[in-house]
């Protein structure tokens, strides 16, 4: 998280103390920094740049319009997994012939919408998806042009709740199925079935679940050209790791020198589909103590303004997140190990939990922390990504303000929530 680091005691995202950017904003509040966001946009561009490819970023990770603003002026392309998606990438003036549309669901209403945007693709999923699409695509005069998502059945080893490439998983067709529909799919006037996709979950920290993939995509891609079809554009998926505790882990070139021959091999365009590895450490949550307490147990928890219903992850998929102090003398460790709760020098362990009423409202156990007290600001590290987009008002709880900083400067680009938000569009009966 090169954007966010420590001066004089302090935290910085990029040239901003983030004590000022609180001081005007409160708590709990998202913090982004431009700079990292492009400058993961375009590791990833140049990782890639040996064949034909278009980034589309997975929108569901981060969907706040000013950083997909940020990300279309850059030249990304954009991947919807539904109508509000959609409509929010075209307001942030995301191109539509860069949109690939996702997910196992779609209604008749959103294949619409994209058909009359004249989105780039539609990701297939099911042969009564493709139906669908077909059908809507031939009432206006249109033909979509659609790849198939294939479900390899490989194991990308990351979490059960976010692994999306084994066959008991919803996502995709099996081998056998879309050979099927590869046959038959001159039955089908109104799609140009144009490309494979596949995307295996998030985070995987090796690539050999992409090689293994790709390795039977290729066989299939022979069947379609065998049958007449042309299979021009292959989509990777998206799924790329980043390090959640301090430590180093595999970067996008490590990916590229891996999956670039197989793409090659193939003949293909490329497209990929990330999202956490460009927003996930451009952003950080930011809380302030309300209490501290101590049982008679022993056990000692922080209590913040922050909460489940701000950031799910932690409670959803146990996910882990590095927190410190916004302003301590204690160096943060530069890599934290989630399985150990060992004391260490001038800290002691705590849980930081939330003030939800339910148990799972947690975002750390056992945590190894500076002593702090109330009115101290924390902050959680590596939340850009599935942090706001995946928010709620449980509890009746506002959500938070959004923040941008490009180098000096920062600028609200979500305010935070009133409690006349909460209750917009409830009608109370006479």
């Amino acid at each position: 998280m090169d954007a966010f680091e420590y001066r004089d005691k302090t935290l910085f995202c990029e040239k901003v103390k983030i004590e000022d950017i609180i001081s005007e904003v409160g708590t709990p509040a998202y913090i982004y920094s431009k700079n990292a966001i492009l400058a993961r946009y375009h590791e990833l561009k140049a990782a890639f740049g040996d064949v034909d490819s278009l980034i589309c970023f997975s929108v569901k990770s981060n969907s706040n319009l000013s950083l997909c603003k940020i990300l279309a002026e850059a030249g990304s392309g954009f991947d919807v997994v539904s109508g509000g998606e959609l409509f929010r990438t075209i307001k942030a003036g995301g191109d539509p012939s860069k949109i690939v549309f996702a997910g196992v669901g779609k209604t008749d209403g959103e294949i619409r919408d994209a058909l009359a945007n004249d989105i780039f693709m539609f990701n297939v999923e099911s042969l009564a998806e493709l139906e669908h699409i077909d059908r809507l695509a031939r009432d206006v005069g249109k033909v979509a042009k659609v790849a198939l998502r294939i479900n390899p059945d490989i194991d990308a080893k990351t979490h059960a709740k976010t692994t999306t490439g084994k066959k008991e998983n919803k996502f995709g067709i099996d081998f056998t199925e879309a050979e099927g529909l590869i046959k038959q799919s001159s039955r089908y006037p109104g799609i140009e079935l144009c490309g494979l996709h596949v995307h295996l979950g998030s985070p995987i920290y090796t690539v050999d679940p992409y090689v293994n993939a790709l390795r039977k995509i290729i066989k299939l891609i022979e069947k379609c050209r065998d049958a007449g079809l042309d299979i021009e554009y292959m989509n990777i998926g998206g799924g790329y790791c980043i390090s959640y505790t301090g430590e180093e882990v595999i970067r996008p070139r490590d990916y590229a020198s891996k999956i670039l021959p197989l793409v090659k091999e193939m003949q293909c365009n490329l497209l990929m589909e990330p999202g956490r590895f460009i927003t996930g450490n451009s952003g950080i949550l930011i809380t302030r103590v309300t209490y501290t307490k101590e049982t008679v147990h022993g056990k000692k928890f922080i209590i913040c303004d922050a909460a489940m219903n701000d950031l799910l992850r932690p409670a959803l998929y146990d996910a882990f997140h590095r927190i410190w102090p916004v302003t301590t003398g204690i160096p943060m460790p530069k890599v934290e190990e989630p399985e150990k709760a060992a004391v260490k020098k001038g800290t002691e362990l705590v849980d930081i939990v939330g003030p939800v009423c339910e148990s799972s409202d947690v975002f750390a156990s056992k945590r190894a922390l500076p002593k702090v007290g109330e009115g101290d600001l924390l902050a959680i590290f590596s939340a850009g990504a599935y942090g706001f987009s995946m928010s709620s008002q449980y509890n009746s709880r506002p959500r938070p303000c959004e923040v941008l900083v490009d180098r000096d400067q920062y600028r609200i680009i979500r305010e935070r929530e009133t409690y006349d938000d909460l209750i917009k569009g409830e009608i109370i009966p006479e």
